[in-house]
């Protein structure tokens, strides 16, 4: 029973995670916008986005990251073995916690003022979490490496459907 209540909890937490994951590259996105308008309105954009950032990545993205990690543990102890997927699913999710420190590098650079990236930069870099997100589930529900090749052609063929509908969108905000 505790397997089912671990393994419960931990998707929840997964979750409420990729809710940060998907949600703070939009923030540094709007931030970045901003950095171009004229003062008063920059500064007050900036600070309401700079907050809201803090409160979501230490509120939900942060807790939700070590405690679905705790959780996943948990969960992987009471699976009493490790199958193949699963070692690759750990690799995934190595890749995850990657993304994620490089999230908090960026979230830092924005607190202390520092916009190094474009908003077409960001917007890229937005989709990373949706990537891991799709290779992720697709391996635990099919749990096969072979299907996960598969999943990964798809996802590469996602890949380039992402980034063409970034560049019409820019296109379009252009004008």
């Amino acid at each position: 029973m505790t397997f089912f209540y671990s393994k419960a909890l931990h998707i929840i937490f997964v979750v409420t995670w990729f809710a940060g994951l998907f949600y703070m590259p939009r923030l540094f996105i709007y931030a970045t916008e901003a950095e171009p308008l004229e003062e008063p309105g920059r500064r007050v954009l900036q600070q309401q986005l700079l907050l809201m950032q803090r409160r979501l990545w230490f509120g939900i993205t942060w807790p939700s990251a070590v405690i679905t990690l705790l959780l996943g543990l948990t969960t992987w102890y009471n699976y009493g073995s490790t199958p193949t997927w699963l070692i690759y699913k750990l690799l995934l999710v190595a890749g995850l916690y990657v993304y994620h420190g490089l999230c908090h590098a960026i979230f830092r650079q924005e607190q202390q003022g520092e916009f190094r990236y474009t908003s077409t930069q960001l917007r890229v870099w937005n989709e990373v979490a949706t990537l891991f997100l799709f290779a992720i589930v697709f391996l635990v529900v099919l749990k096969d490496a072979l299907n996960m090749l598969w999943g990964m052609l798809g996802l590469f063929a996602l890949l380039v459907v992402l980034l063409v509908a970034i560049r019409v969108y820019r296109r379009l905000r252009k004008g």
